[in-house]
């Protein structure tokens, strides 16, 4: 094995000790009333995210509230993943062809033994739900997607590898590949160079793939120029609008809580492409505030542009202040807003 292969696999046993901090698979909840959607995060030993908040909501439905102590394998998923780190480094240290690719076989057996364990721990879960719980539907379970989407009730349940399991997979994937280059330059000595430069290029565009990712951005409204995406009236008032920012990076501009209420309604863009929800500040025209810390004040007095009467500030005393200046006027969030536009 050449020099090159023994230093890219030990940079690659090194890659995946950073997988002890950071998430290894992530589930997302997606509705209407929760348009940022709700998460959780699985690492190898704890779990984090909005866990409380799914519990409460899972709680009407029978299902069993989620804790650490419902997961036995994280009492010993560090020593594995220590076991396969070892492993790796001392492929690097020996330099033996053979010896990585029974890496890579009870690398792939692993693999499948943690989405079978997933599965089951998903199936029992989502089917064993108590008898005694306020909303019961005779025969429908709730188990999670093992990978991909799955329509629960009202919500959308998103299951995908996180930051973890990416760099996992990411290093077995080099790992294959040299042990392949390595397996056809045993075949082949005379074209050893070819087979690393071959390497080497495919090092360089897992690093390009995994680092030249783009934050998708918010875009600020040309008030007299810009449309309404949902009413496609120009946007005129500097004190009301709201824009969605989807994962790929369009954003759909409104000049109105109404409109950007309606056009959730109507499924106009899935959930799950939503990157950020923000709304136009009241007080600071031309600003934004996130849909997770704006606060609305709502009166009739407001006259916003389309009827949705109802002004975003950054938080619960912005909007309490100025909701006493309003005589009649009320606060709340936009989860409740929503509601109540959409019906």
């Amino acid at each position: 094995m050449s020099n090159i292969s023994r230093v890219l696999i030990a940079v690659g046993a090194l890659v995946l000790i950073a997988v002890y901090f950071v998430p290894v698979w992530s589930i997302y909840l997606i509705a209407p009333q929760y348009p940022e959607g709700l998460s959780m995060q699985i690492w190898l030993n704890k779990i984090t995210g909005q866990v409380d908040i799914i519990n409460g909501l899972n709680h009407y439905i029978g299902m069993k509230h989620i804790t650490v102590e419902m997961f036995p394998e994280f009492t010993y998923l560090v020593y594995i993943l220590g076991f396969f780190i070892l492993f790796v480094l001392l492929v690097s240290i020996t330099g033996k062809t053979r010896l990585l690719f029974a890496y890579l076989v009870l690398s792939v057996v692993g693999g499948i033994a943690a989405l079978v364990d997933f599965y089951m721990w998903g199936y029992d879960y989502g089917h064993n739900l108590d008898s005694s719980a306020a909303i019961r539907v005779p025969g429908l379970s709730y188990q999670p997607p093992l990978i991909g989407h799955k329509k629960l009730l009202n919500f959308d349940a998103y299951s995908y590898p996180d930051t973890g399991a990416w760099i996992i997979v990411a290093v077995t994937a080099m790992l294959f590949v040299i042990w392949f280059l390595e397996w056809r330059r045993e075949k082949k000595i005379n074209f050893m160079k070819l087979q690393t430069s071959k390497a080497s290029a495919v090092v360089l565009l897992f690093l390009v793939v995994f680092l030249g990712a783009c934050t998708p951005k918010p875009e600020k409204i040309a008030y007299g120029k810009d449309s309404c995406s949902e009413c496609k009236m120009t946007i005129v008032d500097p004190k009301f609008g709201a824009e969605i920012i989807t994962k790929k990076g369009k954003v759909y501009k409104f000049d109105d809580t109404h409109c950007i209420a309606a056009f959730l309604e109507q499924r106009r863009i899935e959930l799950g492409d939503i990157h950020q929800t923000l709304f136009v500040l009241y007080d600071q025209p031309g600003e934004f505030v996130s849909v997770k810390s704006v606060e609305f004040v709502v009166s009739t007095e407001l006259k916003s542009p389309m009827g949705g009467n109802a002004a975003a500030f950054a938080g619960t005393d912005a909007a309490k202040k100025k909701s006493g200046e309003i005589e009649g006027s009320k606060t709340t969030n936009w989860a409740t807003l929503y509601n109540i536009l959409v019906k």
